[in-house]
């Protein structure tokens, strides 16, 4: 319990300046987020949704906390240049764990439409964040919700009303800086009510050389016959720890679309954890992996039908280089009630050496009688067969490689709706294969 002690130890000695540095609806859930971490502590390797990853030791670091809240002076309009050639975004940054406002004039978004900081909006309007935070995210199931949610002082809110279609992408760039090694917890609250819809790119960034620990929790609430687009895309450092978990529910005909992109980074886990909550919904799960060195990847995927006539999709691609480590998990539930389920799980996966090593387990649960599900998983090397045809008409043996992952990894790519974020990624992919960049060409970092 040594990674334990020290986070138990921090909160009780300084439960009063977190809570002053928050918001009343955040601190409602702090004390019983305090004690599902004392009684769950993080999970090991003996826990099977964790098996793949030593959670524990990655919280062992003393990292320092923003407990006081103070500013960390940057100006991202100044440092990134983060749109995406032709997607038009409008551009909203989180520094660490806090929105921060805006100082260069945006298009203004539709009525009703809100994208701010969780905290200051939760004081004006405690009764519609108290209706949805921390309603997914139980923390009495998993550590490191648990420990976002006591330690968390704001977040991200993003509100769309119902009706509202957002034509624009919005675009959340989340930059980690500081002096000192950090540990971040990051928190986002995303509703979208019926009838309305909304396109978002979440891109993480690493400003400084320093170690960062980043825990974030993503709640998503999407009504009646509503769509989510959300792409997430990590372009960190080695030093970047990164445990993200995102909670989505679907209510009736609705439409989600969440795609996720490493890049670059040091070890990274992601839980995506979707719920049918109405009939006639649908959702597309997706994500690609690029890693080298030591580079660490842990994908995991809990999907509920909980209602009958919903359709779910899954496609996970890795490829691994040097000595990396991938891992996918996904669980599809089908539960007695949710018949005429059509659900299709598929990961496949490329070790471009013998020191990488990939670790998947797809899973079906299913306990209706009248559904369609399938699910599968392959682990191999490049086809020596297209390697040598290719070599054969003249293509260097690098070259070949390169084409044959970049192809691989592009069916993922090609699922996005969004032609210019997938012009744009098949470049940013290129490159990351031949080497040729450490940070996302379309954000770069002011000298």
């Amino acid at each position: 319990m040594n990674s334990e002690k020290q986070y138990i130890d921090l909160f009780e000695a300084n439960r009063d300046v977190i809570s002053a540095h928050s918001t009343a609806v955040m601190n409602g859930l702090r004390e019983g987020a305090f004690e599902d971490f004392k009684r769950l502590g993080f999970p090991t390797r003996k826990t099977e949704k964790y098996k793949y990853t030593d959670i524990s030791k990655l919280f062992e670091p003393d990292f320092g906390l923003n407990l006081q809240r103070l500013p960390m002076p940057i100006n991202p309009y100044e440092v990134f240049s983060c749109d995406v050639p032709r997607l038009s975004t409008a551009n909203h940054f989180v520094v660490n764990d806090a929105f921060l406002h805006p100082t260069m004039p945006h298009k203004q978004l539709p009525d009703g439409v809100v994208i701010t900081s969780l905290c200051e909006y939760a004081e004006k309007n405690p009764d519609l964040i108290a209706k949805y935070y921390g309603k997914l995210a139980s923390t009495a199931e998993d550590g490191v919700t648990a420990l976002n949610t006591m330690l968390a002082q704001d977040g991200l809110l993003v509100y769309v009303p119902r009706g509202v279609k957002l034509e624009q992408t919005i675009q959340v760039i989340n930059i980690l800086h500081a002096e000192v090694d950090l540990m971040v917890n990051r928190r986002v609250l995303i509703i979208v009510e019926p009838q309305a819809e909304a396109k978002f790119l979440f891109c993480d960034h690493t400003f400084d050389d320093r170690h960062f620990l980043a825990t974030q929790v993503i709640e998503a609430f999407v009504g009646d016959n509503a769509r989510l687009d959300l792409y997430c895309m990590e372009e960190t450092h080695e030093k970047n720890v990164r445990v993200s978990s995102v909670y989505i529910e679907q209510q009736a005909s609705s439409r989600v679309n969440h795609n996720v992109i490493t890049l670059h980074n040091g070890v990274t886990r992601n839980n995506v954890t979707l719920t049918f909550r109405g009939e006639g919904a649908e959702c597309n799960l997706s994500g690609c992996v690029i890693a080298d060195k030591k580079q660490h990847v842990d994908n995991n995927t809990v999907i509920d039908h909980a209602v009958p006539n919903c359709n779910s999709h899954e496609l996970y691609k890795y490829v691994l280089d040097d000595e990396s480590v991938g891992a996918f998990a996904g669980l599809v539930l089908v539960r007695q009630d949710a018949q005429h389920t059509d659900s299709e799980m598929r990961n496949q996966n490329i070790c471009a050496t013998k020191k990488a090593h990939m670790y998947t387990q797809p899973m079906l649960e299913i306990y209706a009688d009248d559904v369609k599900c399938s699910h599968g998983s392959t682990v191999g090397q490049l086809n020596d067969a297209a390697l040598f045809y290719m070599r054969q008409r003249g293509v260097s043996e690098k070259e070949a490689k390169l084409l044959l992952e970049f192809a691989f990894i592009n069916e993922v790519i090609d699922q996005m709706d969004l032609e210019p974020l997938r012009e744009r990624l098949h470049h940013l992919v290129e490159k990351r294969f031949r080497g040729e960049f450490d940070r996302c060409e379309g954000c770069r970092k002011a000298q």
